[in-house]
């Protein structure tokens, strides 16, 4: 069968790896980590793994939300971590899928998490978790870190947008907007279900999951809420960085409507005179006279003054 790595964890913070097919129990605590998206981690998962068969559909399910399942003394969980990857975009988060007990840890994948890559560096080292407890908080912990520079950067962005709004009128901004306001709400959509999971962790009574582990994990996820709290504030923001954007175009909008409808207020005498004077129709007034246009010019001056006049001392102009 094909798999990213199969390891035995020591207990001392290393761990070494073996063949899946030698795996026995007595060798110790097993993580196996696989692509689900391959045809032989399904056979293996419903032919070989002996777990529960809900795990194994929650294991091999193409799209998942964050959530907690407790099988007798066993955990099923997912989890979504931010991706970092190049060029990818920040709200499409990895999903990964935990099957863990005391014995076994089986984490399945379709695209890679560094959070998952830092565990098994750490393994390498002798570094990394001894036991299925500090295994699961481990994780839990590099998920939540990671996201913090995308939180805070989408912050930063959020904050420049604001000083740029109230620095000039530029309108360019609005599809950074949109972008920043798409981000924050599809993070929380994860984050959210994500909180309750982890929470649903240190309530439970899990033998293996002592109080210890279960206090880290309720610090880990106070700093969840406060991610959540952080994007309602970058989306609240943006917001009105957004209605303030709007008022603006409206209001650039009422000025040019304004000025044209005074523009057009003043030409429309004149344009009603010059058109009715230019008919070619006999006993046109001034034909004769060669004064006629002169006179006429001066008349509609005297128009236009009256109206700007009339205009000023309304306060229309």
């Amino acid at each position: 069968m094909e798999y990213e790595h199969a390891l035995i964890l020591d207990k001392k913070g290393g761990a070494r790896e073996i063949s899946i097919e030698e795996y026995k129990e007595e060798m110790g605590l097993l993580w196996l980590h696989l692509d689900y998206s391959k045809s032989d981690t399904t056979q293996w998962l419903r032919n070989k793994s002996n777990i529960d068969s809900l795990a194994i559909d929650a294991l091999l399910t193409e799209e998942t939300r964050p959530r907690t399942i407790i099988l007798e003394d066993s955990i099923l969980l997912a989890l979504r971590g931010v991706n970092l990857h190049p060029n990818s975009d920040v709200e499409d988060m990895i999903s990964i899928r935990l099957f863990i007990n005391e014995n076994i840890i089986i984490s399945t994948k379709r695209r890679n998490l560094l959070s998952v890559k830092d565990i098994a560096d750490t393994l390498k080292v002798n570094k990394g978790p001894k036991n299925s407890s500090e295994f699961i908080v481990t994780l839990i912990n590099n998920l939540t870190s990671r996201m913090e520079n995308t939180i805070s950067e989408m912050e930063e962005r959020s904050s420049d947008l604001e000083e740029a709004m109230l620095d000039s009128n530029n309108f360019e901004k609005r599809t950074e907007i949109s972008t920043i306001r798409k981000e924050a709400i599809s993070l929380r959509r994860y984050l959210s279900p994500q909180k309750d999971a982890i929470s649903k962790l240190y309530y439970e009574k899990i033998s293996w999951l002592d109080d210890y582990k279960k206090n880290q994990l309720r610090e880990i996820n106070d700093q969840v809420i406060r991610y959540i709290e952080e994007l309602d504030s970058i989306k609240d923001r943006v917001t009105l960085t957004q209605e303030e954007l709007s008022n603006k175009l409206n209001e650039q909008m009422n000025l040019r409507m304004y000025v044209l409808s005074v523009i057009s207020a003043i030409f429309l005498p004149i344009g009603f005179l010059t058109g009715l004077l230019g008919i070619n129709v006999g006993g046109m007034p001034g034909v004769e006279n060669k004064n006629a246009f002169l006179i006429f010019s001066i008349f509609l001056i005297v128009i236009v003054s009256i109206q700007l006049y009339v205009f000023k001392k309304k306060k229309w102009i």
